[in-house]
């Protein structure tokens, strides 16, 4: 793709419009006369635009006669017409090598470094220990070791099993891959409460070690003690202290609101794109192509794309394409009943996401409220599960 892309620029091509009311006709002929047309776009229904090259827009002369239509040149682009600028214009000449000197120096640099896999150690962290190796943003590539810094990474970050570290461009890649550790526990030698670590109603408490201090039916709250392991004894001067164990199952609850527009407007394409180019080199921008969008509702797609494909995505200098894809706006209106149960439908999903494994479903709640023009669905999920954890206990004097 980037061959042939290269290939049309150097050979030069013509974007061209055709106007007629037999553009199919006109296409089919130019297939069979093996003239190459690409990035083919309708712009009305009689109206079409496309690149070709020089020596094809000349062969299409006969063909538009023979059909009927209308062909003209909208745009020149390419390393030719490029030359005969400069051969007019000695001083952009010499402005157009400098730029392009510009352009491979800045490829020798880091311009962005891009980090995936890591859960648990941040961004920030890694980018840290780079900047300590004197690795970042604006540094010569060649004096980067990428051996090196890979197992300085690996070396650094104790949680990571795997660092693969590569250049793509002018974007140095660093992917990691980090351990599945175990949640630290607490060693059976230390006191320990267990605490609730959310709000419910207790339904029963299995004290295997240490003393339950609350009842079936109580409402406890976060962080309040279920079974405390500080155990008093009246003949004793102090109390003990030991390492609770036990369950606390409770009843809690889930839930989560879903709303939807029962009437809604909505952009439907209507297969009319129109493009529009540009260079982009931080903050400068040069147009290269008409910027009067012929829609009046359309959506936007900006694409980018660095100017030297092989040098990454982080290539300073960019070519922006706009592309403005033609929509009409329809109004749509639910069925309500169908509604209620893809809200309900998407709701619980949610729900889902939140609930833990060992959980019991016991009980299900749904309530729908229509509000103006809009659907409020609500679902209530009571559950039974362990709402224990573990809490060191600490001596005051700690």
């Amino acid at each position: 793709m980037l061959a042939i892309k290269i290939w049309n620029y150097f050979r030069g091509y013509v974007i061209i419009r055709v106007e007629g009311l037999t553009l199919e006709k006109f296409l089919n002929l130019a297939t069979n006369k093996d003239i190459y047309l690409w990035d083919i776009e309708r712009i009305e229904y009689t109206v079409i635009e496309a690149k070709v090259s020089i020596k094809g827009f000349k062969s299409l002369r006969k063909i538009v006669r023979k059909v009927g239509c209308r062909a003209y040149i909208v745009e020149k682009r390419g390393f030719p017409f490029l030359l005969e600028k400069l051969r007019k214009r000695k001083m952009l000449g010499f402005g157009f090598i400098i730029f392009i000197g510009l352009i491979f120096f800045l490829t020798s640099f880091i311009w962005n470094i891009e980090i995936s896999g890591n859960e648990k150690i941040k961004d920030e962290e890694i980018i840290n220990f780079l900047e300590e190796m004197d690795v970042g943003k604006g540094r010569f590539k060649h004096k980067v070791n990428l051996d090196k810094l890979q197992s300085n990474i690996l070396g650094n970050f104790q949680r990571l099993s795997f660092a693969s570290v590569e250049f793509k461009g002018t974007k140095l890649l660093i992917e990691v891959k980090e351990q599945d550790l175990p949640p630290k526990e607490i060693d059976k030698d230390i006191p320990c409460n267990i605490v609730a670590k959310k709000k419910g109603v207790i339904e029963k408490v299995i004290a295997k070690n240490g003393k339950r201090i609350v009842s079936e039916g109580e409402v406890v709250k976060k962080g309040q003690i279920l079974i405390t392991g500080v155990i008093e004894d009246e003949l004793l001067e102090n109390n003990i202290l030991v390492h609770s164990e036990g369950e606390a199952l409770a009843r809690t609850r889930y839930s989560h609101k879903k709303e939807e527009l029962i009437e809604k407007t909505i952009k439907e394409e209507t297969g009319n794109i129109y493009t529009i180019k540009e260079i982009k080199f931080g903050k400068k921008v040069i147009k290269l192509s008409k910027t009067d969008i012929p829609f009046k509702e359309y959506i936007e797609e900006v694409d980018e794309e660095p100017f030297i494909e092989k040098f990454g995505d982080d290539f300073p200098v960019k070519v922006v394409t706009h592309k403005y894809i033609e929509v009409e706006k329809k109004k749509i209106k639910h069925n309500v009943d169908s509604l209620k149960k893809s809200t309900q439908v998407l709701a619980i999903q949610e729900i889902n996401k939140k609930l833990p494994k060992d959980a019991k479903i016991i009980s299900k709640d749904v309530k729908y409220l229509e509000e103006e023009n809009k659907l409020i669905t609500e679902v209530i999920i009571e559950v039974i599960e362990d709402i224990g954890k573990k809490q060191i206990i600490y001596n005051k004097e700690d």
